[in-house]
């Protein structure tokens, strides 16, 4: 059975996009710790980051700066932060995660947003990829 991610790669479950390739998708967290927080996934469903093989895993990791760049010109920050935990769901993912502060990337507190605000956001950060 499918993973959410793999869902929603899929497009059986909504996302809001910000970037894919032909092996992999990045969209937006639904629950952010900050506004532009997003996820990086490989298209292949693989529960540990690094049970990829080293090659895909470097491609995540390229696929992941490219994505981080865009966000650090669209969002207002510091820096973007690279978090891989992998708790929360069974299929490898890179949060990226746009820091003012070191509380952002703790995911302790969350930032909320309205459907119009996540589309915005996405957007923004389409311009710059």
């Amino acid at each position: 059975m499918a993973g959410i991610f793999s869902k929603i790669i899929a497009g059986d479950i909504p996302s809001y996009k910000v970037y894919e390739d032909n092996k992999h998708y990045a969209f937006l967290d639904i629950n952010p710790n900050s506004i532009g927080h997003t996820l990086c996934v490989p298209k292949k469903e693989i529960d540990k980051i690094f049970d990829l093989s080293e090659k895909d895993f470097k491609r995540l990791m390229d696929f992941s700066r490219t994505v981080a760049i865009a966000i650090e010109k669209a969002i207002p920050c510091d820096r973007v932060g690279v978090s891989v935990i992998g708790l929360e769901v069974p299929h490898a993912h890179v949060h990226l995660i746009p820091l003012k502060k070191m509380e952002d990337a703790t995911f302790q507190k969350k930032v909320s947003q309205t459907p119009e605000g996540f589309k915005k956001t996405a957007s923004k950060i389409r311009k710059y990829l």
